[in-house]
């Protein structure tokens, strides 16, 4: 049986993503038991207002990039298992990024919630829970981490489900990003719940990766949301062309993270950037 028969807020993309949601099915489901909602509640942070993204991705002393702490993904494997998420993050927020991504996915991408979590007591800016949100519990949980922004995938999530979970993020104070591929996913998914629109220039199926999907989609989103371009963006130059597009907020991960020392390499880039960007 199909999990979208057993789950149908669920779509089913193939590829990767498939196997990602089915793992993260059985996932949640252990979470649940080992951690049910009323112990998330008495979290240290539950109780927490978030910080709002947009006043970050605006600030002008700010640089609009997400930066993302990735220890590995399924297209690339292994592309930092050295860096030390305290030193990298407080690095990126000293580097004057508008937010923090970090990956929880420990199954495809090496990453856990202690690193949220750790990241999370070391700086003072949004951060972003980089996972694959497929339950409300998930929600609850992100809030119970320290989490400010959620994200949600419209390629596996149906319109319905995707607009629950962004009700109940935004019922806990927390923004949401939603992340798309193309026009169809974009127009199924819009609701009002939803604070930013990622356009995500990695193809998730297939992991081909092209910039020109940002300045396609662009034009469609509507500006009440903030739009963000999300990955495949190496150089300063692409940040200022995707800024003159109309693009607010730059998610950058692995062009930092495949180096020696993240920091720095996020140090130098906005250096690059110059006054014009």
């Amino acid at each position: 049986m199909s999990y979208t028969q057993t789950h149908p807020g669920l779509l089913n993309p193939g590829g990767i993503l498939s196997e990602i949601v089915v793992k993260k099915i059985d996932e949640v489901e252990a979470a649940k038991a080992a951690r049910p909602v009323n112990v998330l509640e008495q979290s240290e942070f539950f109780h927490r207002s978030c910080f709002i993204l947009s006043d970050f991705i605006k600030d002008p002393q700010r640089t609009g990039i997400i930066a993302e702490f990735k220890r590995a993904s399924p297209s690339k494997g292994i592309i930092n298992n050295q860096a030390d998420v305290i030193e990298v993050t407080r690095a990126y927020a000293d580097a004057a990024a508008s937010a923090l991504s970090v990956l929880t996915d420990s199954s495809f991408f090496g990453g856990s919630t202690a690193d949220l979590v750790t990241a999370r007591n070391a700086n003072q800016i949004p951060i972003l829970r980089k996972d694959f949100m497929i339950d409300e519990y998930q929600v609850i949980e992100a809030k119970s981490l320290g989490t400010d922004i959620i994200l949600l995938i419209a390629a596996i999530l149906t319109p319905q489900h995707l607009k629950t979970l962004a009700a109940q993020a935004k019922k806990l104070g927390l923004n949401v990003l939603l992340e798309v591929h193309n026009q169809e996913e974009l127009q199924r998914s819009l609701c009002h719940d939803i604070d930013a629109v990622g356009v995500n220039n990695r193809n998730l199926v297939d992991f081909t990766v092209s910039v020109q999907h940002s300045y396609d989609l662009v034009k469609h989103i509507p500006n009440q949301f903030l739009k963000i371009s999300e990955s495949g963006i190496s150089n300063p130059q692409t940040i200022k062309e995707l800024k003159q597009a109309g693009f607010n907020g730059f998610l950058i991960g692995e062009n930092f993270m495949k180096t020696d020392n993240p920091g720095k390499a996020m140090a130098e880039f906005v250096g690059e950037m110059g006054d014009g960007v």
